[in-house]
Formats: structure tokens, sequence, C-alpha cells
């Protein structure tokens, strides 16, 4: 509970500038939100966790039914229902929870999104059983995560670093295989694969799963 009380603080802190910052990849979001709403059905009703500001969660509310959105931010999640408000986007609702602790019966969604955010998450295992029994039988689960251990081999230095200047969250370093076990291991049978960035290495896999 202390740790996700210091990571809520730090993105408390970070959200306005993570808000003006521009998208890094443009061309390998755009890539990313249409293999989503490839899975996405008119009807649906979406989960998104570690929604940030709601840019995601915004694009594709015109495609579903309804999204309850979410992060541990609250200051995020104050942006993200502004920009609703905005645009009058009357489908979203955005929430302060912790996957683990939504609070949606069992079996409400027919899609969960989890993006730039499972790295981010130290209990993982929680969040994803969380996530597990928010979604309908046979209900799909998408992530795109970076896979640290598969980057810069200096973040191990630079990331501890930060952490102790109160500059960085939590941060895990998974792979790619690594994350497919664990997400795996909490109840999924993995269906997809995918990278999605426009220049050079891609170490984001954006992956589908479905609920067993």
């Amino acid at each position: 509970m202390a740790q996700i009380a210091n990571d809520t603080r730090f993105w408390n802190r970070a959200a306005r500038k993570y808000a003006a910052g521009p998208i890094a990849d443009m061309a390998g979001y755009e890539r990313t939100l249409e293999r989503t709403r490839h899975y996405l059905g008119g009807s649906d009703t979406v989960l998104e966790f570690g929604c940030g500001t709601g840019t995601t969660a915004l694009r594709l509310a015109p495609h579903v039914g309804r999204i309850v959105a979410t992060d541990i931010s609250g200051e995020m999640i104050s942006i993200a229902r502004g920009k609703a408000e905005a645009a009058a986007c009357g489908n979203v609702a955005f929430e302060v929870a912790t996957p683990a602790a939504i609070s949606e019966p069992d079996a409400t969604f027919d899609v969960a999104l989890g993006f730039n955010v499972l790295h981010l998450i130290t209990a993982r295992e929680a969040a994803l059983a969380g996530v597990h029994r928010l979604l309908k039988p046979g209900g799909i689960f998408i992530s795109k995560t970076p896979c640290l251990s598969e980057m810069n081999l200096l973040l191990r230095l630079v990331v501890p670093l930060m952490q102790r200047l109160g500059k960085a969250p939590s941060v895990s370093f998974l792979s790619t295989d690594e994350l497919e076990r664990e997400i795996a291991a909490a109840g999924f049978e993995m269906i997809g694969r995918e990278h999605h960035a426009s220049r050079g290495r891609d170490a984001r896999p954006f992956l589908v799963a479905r609920k067993r």
C-alpha cells in the first residue's frame, strides 16, 4: 500500500506535464488504436486501467457502448474528466481505482485494455486477477507494455537513481516472454503479439489474450 501511495503522489505531481507532452510515436499510436478497434464491438462494455489523462479512452469511445477508464492518480482523472466534458463524450466514466479494486460486478466487461501501464504495477498478479475477474467468459484483454529488459541496459542504472530523487515511479524490468507468462498464469490464452512502432527497435509488444 505504501508503494501505491508513493506512486500516486508521483503521478499526481506529473499529471499536468504528462497531459501537455506530445505522443512520441504518433504513427505507432494510431496503428495501436486501429488494431484495438478491430477487437471492439459497437455495444461492448470496455475497461481501461491506467488510463492517464484519458486520450485513448476518448478516442475509442465512439466505437463502443460504454467505457470505464481508471487510474490511481486523481489529478490524471480530473484532467480526463475535463477532456470528456469538453468533447461532450457521455459514454466514458473516469474513476480513481487500481485494477484490483475496480468497483464493478464480476464478468461486466467484454474487453479490458492496459496500455503503457503493466511495467508500472508492482502488484501485477493482483492486477491481472482483477482484470480476469471483471471480464466476461471469453473476454479480450489487450495490453501494450514497454518491456524494459529488452531496451537500453543503462535504464537499469538510471531508473533507480531517478527513483531515489523522486523523479521516477515504480518500474519493473520485464521481457516480452515474462509478461506473456504472467498474463497466461492469470487465466488467459495468448492469441496475438504485434509490434506497432514506426521507427527503431520496438520493445512495446501489443499483446492480445482471451479469458479462459
